[in-house]
């Protein structure tokens, strides 16, 4: 039953005993004559006798209408449920069988503290009306007033129980709200201050009453700070007496994790802010509930992207979508049916039909019917401007507002040209892939782009690496029509083509989308400014060059066109580089196989050298070492002909010396004055001191006499190397060969080679027989050079310098010891000149005024004599290679003479020569021969049984004083001047005396004195 219903009929449980007939009226009869003065309708009225039946009626009955309105109540606040039969009032009697009017009420009020209970005794007493208020009575009505004033008594009673009920059930029914777990509800005063919030708003922000109580609702933790101002306004307007809904974001806490941890999420609340009323209608308080939309926000966030989508996408999609009826005519049309075909929807449904748009009979209605969907009909259509494009189209069939038919288009214009042009530059790959050569890739290129990109002017440039240039290699007759003829660039950015190369990027010049200019005429960097073309492309092949191509129409370059070009270029350039690979695999087998045959010559010509080294190693005389090289060099048929010469003293016959091999009757031809046989290999060889190689014998053959004598023998090719070693010539060895171009540029090096390692063993041979012979001859030479050490100590020093022909190279061989001997000047200035000269690495003093020397003006003693140490090379051990002896050599300050012997075997011109080529001015004064001691006399004897370090130190000694009687210098000063112990010294010294009377007494016996007077 509502609460909030009043009834018509009120029940009433009587409770009193039987009454006496002369006694006040029962209250059973009070009711009925009071019924009649109540508003109620009827009274119904239950009569029990004694409290237990009461108390038993009240439990045991129906529940009253209170009872059946509410809610159960919570263990934490009862409300037992006691009534029965709707009672709403018990009207007791004072006095009962079981007990007291009282007494029933405490049961009443403990078992069913919402019913009433009216007091009626038979006579009142004011103790038992203050006991019977207390005990918690609703009236108090004496029986003998209860016919005047029971009828409203009950009425109020009855009033105020169902208003307390009305009140008790709005109560439970605002706790049912507030204590609802899905919704967040906070109680408010007027101002908007949080008076409590429930259960599910606490827990969502981890809170307790006492940190929200007392605060403004806005300031609480619920709420982010931008919506402050939001709530503000809302409290504001719900205290005037408005109800107002918002849609606020809430931080609150996550369920704890693990750890018990809580972490803030986002929620977005449906907040409603009421006022709550009193009685007269004043706003008293607020009451706020908010409900979590979190999830309907999200979803119709993500409607309205998904309406937005489908809306940006049927706008900016490629694909245009038309929708018509049976007869054609258009229902729907896309919003972006102008990406196809140009038109706007007013003026495609004005064109009325779609087959006036895709042409008539596109598809079969029958095969459509019976598979509902039809995709990629391929077809042509025209746009607004007249331009062809090709379509992919799919039918559906479909029932959307009045349309059967739905139509998805998609242009394929640009694949289908892309398909065309791969499948043309497919065709260019496989012709690129036979090519063999740049030339033929750069005429394929050009010949094929016409197909490839249905533009006509085209060319390609290579480039030139011998001269960094880049060339026109090919060109179209379009291209030169257009264009002109093309010129070759340098390769720097000065020009279109030499930028493209350089940066190795591609040139587009396009006037619908440029990269660089509007125009291609436009350019500063275009060599033709009068060329017809408008749209060009220049397109770097790597390393190779540049392509070109172009048109004489604006626009020619479309996304596609750019694309394939650059397939093009790079398929072009992958062949340059693949010609470029092979050419120099080709360049490197070649090569290979030109050193392997080299190797395999340099083999046979190192093994025939070590036969020659073997032979001349064991060669005594020139003779031998001559014979041995032109036996080995034609030995296994290795070389036709093999002959040394060399000129005779007068330098204007060559001579034959050794000769080997099929050749005798030409030697004998070109042998004698070398004017009768110019141009003969030897001739040349032994006229300029340098290598002569003939590669072909055949070659002016008619200019030549020499070369037909040469044929006859079968000669093809010669080598003529000069026998030369440290400016001494020793002739000239001249090969031949059975086959032309025998003799490359590492045999001729062998060859030279060879020519020193003979000069070489000749010079060692002729070196051994000088010592053993007799016959020399003297040359005085007289020189003239700033330069020369000599010459520079006696210029400064004002003095004489002399060289007795001592000399000791040291070991390392990096510089030479010699002995000279100063008269003019004291020694210690000479050798202060000498130790600023940068020509001497050492200076010592051996003596000083030595005997024979001069004294100077005031008396004071000149001369003696010093040991230098002088870099190498030193003339004296440059002859004596060649055995020539340095025998002295005088340096004043007004010139240097030099005297060499020179053995009867080595050409007098040779040491000339070099000594000349050793300084700047040279004049022979004189030339006789000499005879010197055989290889028995005591100096050579001598020679023979000393050593180097031997002789050096008795040398040192003897120039030193040592042998002066009384000594200049004791032996340990000459043993330090020698950077030896004393005890060495005088070792060495007692050696040479030793071996000096041994050859004197026993080898050469006595008397042999004047031998001693032989120079050395």
């Amino acid at each position: 039953m509502d609460p909030s219903v009043r009834c018509d009929e009120v029940r009433v449980l009587v409770v009193e005993p039987t009454t006496d007939s002369d006694g006040p009226p029962s209250l059973e009869s009070a009711l009925e004559a009071a019924s009649v003065d109540t508003s109620f309708g009827s009274l119904s009225v239950t009569r029990v006798k004694t409290v237990a039946d009461a108390v038993a009626r009240l439990e045991s009955g129906s529940p009253s209408a209170d009872e059946a309105d509410s809610e159960p109540t919570p263990a934490a606040d009862p409300e037992p449920t006691l009534a029965a039969d709707g009672i709403e009032v018990v009207l007791a009697a004072a006095d009962l069988p079981d007990g007291t009017g009282l007494e029933l009420l405490e049961r009443v009020r403990a078992g069913r503290p919402t019913v009433p209970v009216v007091l009626s005794p038979r006579s009142g007493s004011e103790r038992l009306a203050s006991d019977a208020i207390s005990a918690g009575a609703a009236e108090y009505v004496p029986r003998e007033r209860a016919g005047d004033d029971l009828a409203a008594v009950l009425e109020r009673v009855i009033d105020r129980e169902r208003d307390d009920r009305d009140a008790r059930a709005a109560g439970r029914r605002f706790r049912t709200i507030f204590d609802d777990p899905e919704t967040y509800v906070w109680e408010l005063d007027r101002e908007g201050t949080v008076r409590r919030a429930n259960a599910a708003a606490l827990e969502a922000i981890d809170a307790s009453q006492a940190d929200v109580r007392g605060r403004p609702l806005q300031a609480t933790p619920w709420w982010l700070p931008a919506d402050r101002p939001t709530i503000e306004t809302a409290l504001e307007r719900a205290a005037s007496g408005e109800p107002v809904r918002r849609e606020l974001a809430s931080r609150c806490a996550a369920a704890p994790d693990g750890d018990g941890d809580r972490s803030e999420t986002r929620r977005v609340l449906e907040v409603t802010f009421r006022p709550v009323r009193d009685e007269s209608g004043s706003v008293i308080s607020l009451l706020a509930e908010g409900n979590d939309v979190t999830d309907r926000v999200e979803l119709e966030a993500e409607l309205r992207e998904s309406e937005e989508l489908h809306r940006v996408t049927l706008n900016n999609m490629t694909d245009t979508v038309l929708i018509t009826d049976e007869s054609g005519a258009f229902t729907y049309v896309c919003p972006n049916v102008h990406f196809i075909f140009g038109y706007t929807d007013d003026e495609l449904h004005e064109m009325g039909s779609i087959e006036e748009l895709l042409g008539p009979d596109l598809f079969d209605r029958e095969e459509l019917a019976e598979q509902g969907v039809l995709t990629n009909i391929e077809c042509t259509a025209t746009d607004r401007e007249g331009d062809e494009h090709t379509l992919l189209v799919n039918v559906r069939e479909v029932s959307i507002q009045g349309g059967t038919l739905l139509y998805s288009c998609r242009d394929i214009t640009a694949r289908k040209r892309r398909e065309e042009a791969l499948t043309a530059l497919h065709r260019t790959a496989r012709r690129l892939l036979l090519a063999e050569s740049r030339a033929e890739i750069a005429d394929i290129v050009v010949e094929d782009a016409v197909d490839v990109l249905d533009l006509e002017a085209n060319g390609v440039y290579l480039f030139d690496t011998d001269d960094s240039a880049i060339r026109p290699a090919a060109a179209t007759s379009a291209l030169e029509r257009a264009h002109g003829s093309l010129a070759s660039h340098r390769a720097t950015p000065d020009s279109v083509v030499g930028q493209a190369f350089v940066d190795g990027e591609t040139q587009i010049f396009d006037d619908s989308e440029s990269q660089h200019f509007d125009d291609v005429r436009e350019s500063d960097r275009l060599s033709q400014p009068e060329t017809d073309l408008r749209s060009g492309a220049y397109v770097p092949l790597g390393n190779n060059g540049v392509f070109i191509t172009g048109s004489t129409a604006a626009g020619a370059f479309d996304e596609v066109t750019r694309e394939v070009v650059d397939l093009l270029a790079t398929t072009a350039e992958a062949a340059l580089d693949r010609v470029e690979r092979e050419s120099a695999l080709h360049e490197q087998e070649r090569e290979l196989k030109d050193r392997n045959r080299q190797l395999t010559r340099l083999n046979r010509i190192n093994e025939f050298i070590r036969e020659i080294d073997q032979a001349i190693v064991r060669a005594e005389t020139r003779e031998e070492i001559e014979a041995a090289v032109c036996n080995r060099l034609t030995g296994t048929d290795r070389f036709s002909f093999a002959w040394i010469g060399g000129l005779d003293p007068d330098g204007t016959s060559l001579e034959a010396r050794a000769h080997d091999g099929a050749g005798r009757g030409y030697l004998d031809a070109v042998a004698g004055p070398i004017g009768d046989n110019p141009g003969e290999p030897a001739i040349e060889t032994a006229r300029s001191d340098a290598v002569t190689v003939v590669s072909n014998v055949a070659e002016g053959l008619h200019e030549e006499p020499w070369r037909k004598r040469a044929l006859s023998k079968d000669y093809q090719s010669a080598i003529s190397v000069p026998l030369s070693y440290d400016e001494f010539s020793y002739g000239v060895l001249t090969v031949y060969a059975g086959r032309p171009s025998a003799f490359g540029e590492t045999s001729r090096a062998v060859f030279a080679e060879l020519g020193e390692t003979i000069a070489s063993a000749i010079a060692a041979v002729e070196r051994k027989n000088a010592l053993l012979t007799a016959s020399r001859t003297r040359l005085d030479l007289e020189i003239d050079d700033e330069t020369f050490v000599f010459q520079q100590l006696a210029t400064r020093a004002d003095c004489t310098v002399s060289f007795d022909g001592g000399v000791r190279q040291h070991e390392d061989g990096a510089a030479v010891s010699v002995v000279a001997s100063v008269d003019g000047a004291t020694v210690e200035t000479v050798a202060a000149v000498a130790e600023d000269l940068v020509s001497v690495a050492d200076v010592q003093i051996l003596s000083e005024d030595a005997s024979g020397g001069s004294s100077h003006a005031d008396g004071e003693a000149s001369g003696g004599s010093l040991l230098l140490e002088l870099p190498t090379p030193f003339l004296a051990i440059r002859l004596a290679d060649h055995g020539v002896v340095l025998r002295s050599v005088r340096a004043t300050p007004e010139g240097t003479r030099i005297v060499v012997d020179v053995p009867q075997t080595v050409d007098a011109r040779a040491p000339t020569r070099m000594v000349t080529n050793s300084f700047e001015s040279v004049e022979l004064r004189s030339k006789r021969p000499v005879e010197g001691a055989s290889a028995g006399d005591l100096r050579t004897r001598l020679l023979e049984e000393l050593t180097d370090r031997q002789l050096e130190v008795v040398r040192v000694a003897y120039h030193g004083g040592f042998f002066e009687s009384p000594r200049e210098q004791t032996g340990e000063e000459i043993a330090a001047s020698l950077d030896i112990s004393p005890a060495a010294f005088y070792g060495h010294n007692r050696t040479v005396q030793r071996k000096l009377f041994s050859v004197l007494f026993e080898e050469i016996g006595f008397p042999a004195t004047d031998a001693l007077g032989v120079e050395y």
